[in-house]
Formats: structure tokens, sequence, C-alpha cells
């Protein structure tokens, strides 16, 4: 009769099957963590696949030389344990809890959504910012109607608004301004443009309050209103797979580098990142130090810094990446100008 295992053969069985299992998990399973690196950059001057990353159409295009890079941030989703301390060990990669960019029960669907939207609106504030900078003629427009609200009755988005009750509008702050001193239940004349078509409406105001606002003493129109570049042609940004609103400050010094002849790159290879708004003040974004890297590994000289990361970037730099400090577009524009000139810049 053949003897069982000893204890000894026991413990090393169970240890070898924990072993295995353990090598399992960490090979196969996720863990709720993300990694985060370098992900790729590209010229928004150029083009991907033979197809102009910023193309405009119906106005002249001047010649640029040099590149402006626009940066990302690689995030990989469902990592393993083995895989996360990998990455971690490379030095090249940081790991960050899921929920700091997932919210719990998004979908990837949802997620991509967002990020699309997100890139979408940094598109469109380059291009306003980029053309008020130019100084092309601005036109106001109804960019927000509330459901319901007196405005929903007689506005559809996208109308140009050019009278609100009696005043010019040429800015979009004007709209509010022309409501002062009227109140709820009072009448007031809007004209506007529809698809070429000037038109004059009545308005009865109304209670904000009755709207889900702050009580607020003038009369509630339900309107939010928005500034659009009032020109014939048409600024088309392409690229794919590429989320966020980042790339908003370097898309709109393409714009600009396209339509002026100071070819702001200059023959140089300069990358940023920051998020724009219509007015084309430059804000903070995440992830600056793997954006560095990527640009230093694209062969960047210069990278433009949101005020905001400044001193992150400082700390995070590569060696021989120049730094400069933007806050708005019109100060990213006279930066890269006076780097041409060899002048002094911002720096972190």
């Amino acid at each position: 009769m053949r003897a069982g295992l000893t204890r000894r053969g026991w413990t090393i069985v169970v240890s070898a099957v924990l072993t295995v299992a353990f090598l399992l998990v960490g090979l196969l399973v996720p863990i709720p963590y993300v990694s985060l690196g370098p992900g790729p950059t590209y010229d928004t001057l150029g083009d991907v696949d033979g197809v102009p990353i910023v193309r405009i159409e119906g106005e002249r295009s001047h010649q640029t030389t040099g590149q402006l890079r626009m940066t990302t941030v690689s995030v990989n989703d469902e990592i393993t344990l083995f895989g996360a301390l990998g990455l971690w060990v490379s030095g090249r990669y940081a790991v960050a809890p899921r929920e700091d960019y997932f919210r719990p029960g998004e979908t990837e669907e949802q997620i991509e959504e967002q990020n699309t939207k997100l890139f979408q609106d940094s598109q469109s504030n380059a291009e306003i910012a980029a053309l008020r900078h130019l100084k092309y003629p601005m036109k106001v427009i109804a960019e927000q109607i509330t459901s319901g609200a007196p405005a929903d009755k007689v506005l559809a988005p996208g109308d140009q608004l050019l009278v609100v009750n009696g005043k010019k509008v040429t800015a979009a702050g004007d709209v509010r301004a022309a409501l002062a001193g009227t109140t709820p239940g009072q009448g007031i004349s809007i004209t506007y443009k529809r698809e070429g078509k000037e038109q004059t409406a009545t308005i009865t105001l109304a209670n904000a309050t009755d709207f889900g606002q702050e009580k607020r003493d003038e009369g509630f129109i339900g309107l939010g209103a928005g500034e659009r570049p009032d020109v014939t042609f048409k600024t088309t940004i392409r690229l794919q797979n590429v989320g966020g609103p980042s790339a908003g400050l370097i898309f709109a010094l393409a714009i600009v580098d396209r339509l002026s002849d100071d070819d702001l790159a200059g023959g140089a290879t300069i990358a940023g990142t920051g998020e724009i708004d219509a007015a084309g003040n430059v804000g903070r974004i995440g992830g600056i130090p793997f954006k560095m890297v990527a640009a230093k590994e694209a062969g960047v000289e210069v990278f433009l810094v949101p005020d905001g990361n400044c001193a992150e970037a400082k700390d995070n730099a590569p060696e021989g990446l120049r730094l400069v400090r933007v806050s708005t577009l019109d100060g990213a524009v006279q930066a890269l100008k006076d780097i041409k000139a060899g002048r002094p810049v911002p720096s972190c």
C-alpha cells in the first residue's frame, strides 16, 4: 500500500498552488488603477495620413515653417497587478486610482463621448480666440436657451442677436446689460437674424425664480449668449482618437499661424499644452510631466506651459527643454515672436 504525501509534501503542493494562483491573479486580473504615460504628439501645422490637422477654406492660408506640436497623455485602463508594477518600476509611467479618471458606473462609450465633447469645445474656443486675436469681426448668437423661457418661444440656437430692448448687441454681455431696469411681465423687442433674414419680435419677460434661477430685479429672458466669428471662410480641425480640452492653445496658435504672415514657429520645433477659452485665456491642465517627456522625445526645443502648471513643470522638466510661461493667447503669440527674434520671454 502506497503511503500518502507527508506534511512537508502537502506544504510544497499547497505552496505551489498558491504561488500559481497568485501569478495568475497578478497576470490576468485587472486592478482598479490606470497607468499614465507620455502619449503621441501631433504637429498641428502638418497632417495625419495626408489630411491637414488645421485647414482653412475660403481664406488665404500662409506658408509656415517649423512645427507646433500638441501633446497628449496615454491613459491605460484595465491593467493587472504585475503590469502596474512593471510600469511603475520603468520610471516612465505613473499609476493612479481608476476613480480619479473614471466615475463609478460610467461606460467606455460615455467616457469617450465626454472626451470628444471636450475636444470639440476646445476646437471651437481655439477658433474664436484665434480670430479674435487677429481682429476678425465677431457676432453674438443665441447659444443656450432655457426650455419654456420667453426666449424659447421666439429664438433658436444659432440665431444672431442684433438689438435687445433697443440696445445694439456687439458682445455677449450686452444682452444681460440690455435687461437692466426691466421687470418681469414687461414686453421688450428683440431683433435677430436667422438664415440671413432679419426679424423683430416682442418677448414678455418672466421671473427668474420660475425657472430655477436666483432672484433678480430685472426680467428674465432665458437666453445664454455667445460670440462667434462673423466670417465667410471655414476653419476645420481634424484629428482622430484624441480627446479632452488641453490642445486648445496649440490649435489656436496653429490657426493664427495659418492666417498671418508671422511664421510663429520660425523653423523651430515647438510644443505646448493648455486649455483655452473663447476670450483667449489659457488654463491649467493635467499630466504635464508626461507631455513634456513626449515633447522632448519628439525633438521639441521650446515648451509652452500654462501659468498654473509652471511649478509642476519646472520640477519635472526633461533636461534641455526650454519652458515658456503663458497665460493668454496674445502672450503666447508674443512669446513665439520674441523667441524668433532672440528676445527674452517669461519662463517657469
